[in-house]
């Protein structure tokens, strides 16, 4: 009987082993390699699979071994074995010096997988590989012993494109304790990211404990309020703050090390400061009182350039963010530092005087005097063997060619530093801000700042614009995403904003513009949502929802409805508000919406075998105009064109997001529309819909004046609303503005609609043109 069992439980190990190899092979990583051979048959690891680490090899990655094997452990159940020499059935792990620091070979074959790496961080991305060709339960808590622990053959011979991957995580506006950083990190190391770049300090919170300054932590970590969503002067009250000890920050940079991941703190100098000034009120111009704020946005008190003892804070500060981070670079913020004050202190224009700065075609004095702040910090780091990064303002009053650049208002400044021989970090607002929305539809969104960039427009982007020389190019030395945390109050949050446009951004990072491929990376990604399930990630599912697109084809009078989702699942849809089931109609076609009734609700679902989705829901509201396409006299803003003219007559109604497409943007001339109606109607009212975000420089219009026209006579105005810019700063908000006349009749209708040529005094951008936004041009 023993014989038998023994028999029986080997036929069982080989039907096993015959199973598994004949399985089709995936490869659903992400990034994908640069290189990579797929082969039949596959590794199985059990519970004989043996490791051996070339001597030469090192401690670390012997580390990096001893990671993985006990992550395999506690997941699968399999105790690798340690070897003194090559053998079968093993990880064979050797240095090859040849390679490019962060390159690996990885050679999957059914007896052996072999790496070579020059670097530990080699090592660890040819494991990272290895980790997602097995179960995503490799990447959980839970021992699983049911799964086919095996890994497909392959050979791949893999580098990363840039050297800089990285994701930048904001704690000053909302706080993060160390265990849900050290999540994030998880992530990071998933996709091969190398970088975090920790925003530490600003206006609303001092995060890091600073010992010859105590006071930033007792004072400048707590803030007394926040502001309630976007309400500027409505405030919950609410104490609010938290801060880390030097002993947790050390834990984090070694967690983070072991990782492969390099942190590069930031404190924001010399604007940026209200924490610091509400504990030390003696750094600021005028002497406070200060508080930490409650408030987002810039605020005009920032440190004295004027004051010795500015310096001395800066470079004690300094001193203490040094000795905890090892990083080479060490991130000095410069941006948005108002001069307001300077313009007014006697210190910093007695500084100004000594110096000699003067007013020029290029900017001000106090621009200069930030640069002299710019390049003494600049001076002080590469004194203590540190580089300096900074936001692209610090490109403003000049730069040493040693200081690096990261470009988050667009490429425009990455391309001029580069052409200035600065090396660049590209980071811009447009695709790379995770804190803009993901989806147009963003009434089911967690509140956002605004923009909207998707997983598609993350995964396009490249960092490196054509206008660059092969040699300017190679001052790109990569490219991060910005996560900025005003309206992120929660982890759970975060990690929806981060997740799946993180691994679009590994993409990005990770490989040659030859081998991306945005197909490729959509029938990968469930793979990866499986490994983000094992580790308890919360992310985003808009990848398989329903999106649609909405124009107006003015030869029928319609709107037409365009929907598509991820794949070829099934999309079922309403037009009566009612909600869609396998019982309402399937889309196959565009569908064409008819403008005859007052209202529309158009609502669509996707079904899907393991993903839950949400619904599709598109309001329409119609009037005269709608189904008429515009004919507009100058285009919008580029930016902000989205579908174009179809936007003012399609029906559908835009929210507080002036980029989820349903507004068009201008800022250097009139909205100018000329509506034809198709016949003869009666008309007394127009109406617009308008937006209003001040922070975003975003006004309501000034005057709008309408003209009519019947059959072949000239236009001749028939109505004009004059609207008064603010005297101060009201609510934002989306808003309508109607003017009004005596009844008509007209085929066609002139709408001209005025912009904010000069933004108020009380406005932080005081003097510049103001954007104006509009939805729908209604008609009645």
């Amino acid at each position: 009987m023993k014989k038998l069992n023994r028999y029986l439980a080997l036929l069982a190990t080989v039907l096993a082993l015959i199973s598994c190899q004949s399985e089709e092979n995936r490869y659903d990583l992400i990034p994908y390699p640069n290189h990579i051979e797929q082969m039949p048959g596959r590794f199985a690891f059990d519970n004989h699979t043996q490791i051996f680490v070339s001597p030469e090899c090192g401690d670390e990655i012997t580390g990096v071994l001893k990671q993985f094997a006990g992550q395999l452990q506690k997941t699968s159940g399999l105790e690798l074995k340690w070897a003194e020499k090559e053998g079968k059935n093993g990880i064979v792990v050797k240095l090859n010096p040849e390679l490019a620091d962060e390159a690996y070979n990885l050679h999957i074959g059914k007896n052996n997988i072999e790496i070579a790496a020059a670097t530990p961080n080699g090592v660890r991305f040819a494991l990272q590989t290895v980790k997602q060709l097995l179960p995503a339960a490799v990447y959980g808590d839970t021992l699983v012993t049911d799964a086919n622990w095996s890994v497909p053959c392959a050979t791949i011979d893999d580098a990363p494109r840039f050297g800089y991957r990285g994701l930048h995580l904001d704690v000053a506006r909302h706080f993060f304790s160390t265990d849900e950083v050290k999540r994030i990190l998880n992530v990071m190391a998933v996709h091969k990211l190398n970088t975090l770049h920790w925003h530490l300090t600003d206006d609303q919170g001092w995060r890091v404990e600073i010992k010859k300054y105590p006071r930033l932590t007792e004072v400048g970590s707590m803030r007394s309020k926040t502001m309630i969503a976007k309400e500027w002067d409505n405030y919950d009250n609410t104490p609010y703050g938290g801060f880390y000890t030097q002993d947790e920050l050390r834990d984090i940079v070694k967690y983070a090390a072991d990782l492969g991941i390099t942190i590069i703190p930031e404190i924001d100098l010399p604007g940026h400061m209200m924490a610091a000034l509400a504990s030390y009120p003696e750094l600021g111009c005028t002497g406070g009182p200060y508080e930490v704020s409650g408030q987002w946005g810039i605020r005009d008190d920032v440190l004295c350039a004027g004051k010795d003892k500015t310096f001395d804070f800066i470079e004690n500060v300094l001193l203490e963010v040094m000795d905890i981070f090892p990083s080479k670079y060490i991130h000095i913020g410069g941006d948005e530092c108002p001069k307001l004050r300077w313009e007014k202190c006697p210190a910093c224009q007695a500084r100004i005087k000594a110096l000699g700065l003067k007013d020029d075609e290029h900017g001000t004095a106090e621009h200069y005097l930030q640069g002299y702040v710019t390049e003494r910090v600049e001076k002080f780091l590469n004194d203590h063997g540190r580089e300096m990064i900074g936001w692209d303002e610090i490109m403003e009053g000049g730069l040493s060619t040693h200081a690096t650049v990261m470009s988050w208002r667009g490429v425009s400044n990455g391309v001029e530093a580069a052409k200035q021989g600065h090396d660049v970090i590209m980071t811009p607002t447009t695709p790379l801000y995770f804190d803009y929305y993901q989806s147009r539809d963003t009434q089911t969104e967690p509140l956002a700042i605004g923009g909207y960039n998707p997983v598609d427009l993350v995964y396009k982007f490249n960092p490196v614009p054509d206008e660059l020389t092969e040699e300017e190019a190679k001052h790109i030395l990569g490219t991060q995403a910005n996560v900025w945390t005003e309206y992120m109050p929660t982890n759970e949050q975060l990690e929806y904003m981060i997740m799946p446009r993180i691994a679009a951004l590994s993409e990005v990072q990770w490989d040659q513009l030859e081998n991306k491929d945005y197909n490729r990376f959509l029938n990968h990604i469930g793979h990866i949502l499986e490994i983000y399930n094992a580790m308890g990630l919360n992310y985003a599912k808009h990848l398989f929802e329903v999106e649609g697109e909405y124009t107006v084809d003015e030869s029928k009078g319609c709107i037409v409805a365009t929907l598509r989702t991820q794949g070829d699942a099934p999309i079922y849809y309403t037009l009566d508000g009612t909600e869609p089931t396998t019982a309402s109609t399937r889309y196959t076609s565009p569908i064409e919406i008819s403008t005859d009734t007052d209202t529309c609700t158009l609502k669509a679902i996707v079904v899907r075998d393991q993903v839950k989705t949400r619904t599709l829901v598109r309001p329409f509201s119609f009037n005269k105009a709608t189904g008429h396409l515009a004919e507009l006299k100058d285009d919008p803003n580029p930016k902000y064109t989205f579908g174009g003219a179809s936007v003012l007559t399609d029906g559908i109604h835009g929210d507080f997001n002036y980029s989820n497409g349903c507004w068009l943007g201008f800022i250097d001339t009139p909205l100018d529309a000329t509506i034809d109606l198709g016949e003869t109607q009666e008309v007394s009212r127009v109406k617009i819909g308008s937006l209003v975000q001040y922070s975003e420089y975003i006004f309501p219009p000034t005057k709008i004046t309408v003209y009519a026209a019947d059959g072949d006579n000239p236009m001749t105005e028939i109505g004009k609303l004059d609207i008064p810019v603010a005297p101060k700063q009201d609510a934002d908000g989306v808003r309508e503005y109607t003017c009004e006349f005596p009844s008509v009749p007209a085929s066609k209708i002139r709408v001209v609609i005025n912009t904010t040529d000069k933004i108020p005094d009380w406005h932080g951008a005081r003097g510049e043109k103001g954007w104006l936004f509009v939805d729908e041009i209604s008609i009645n």
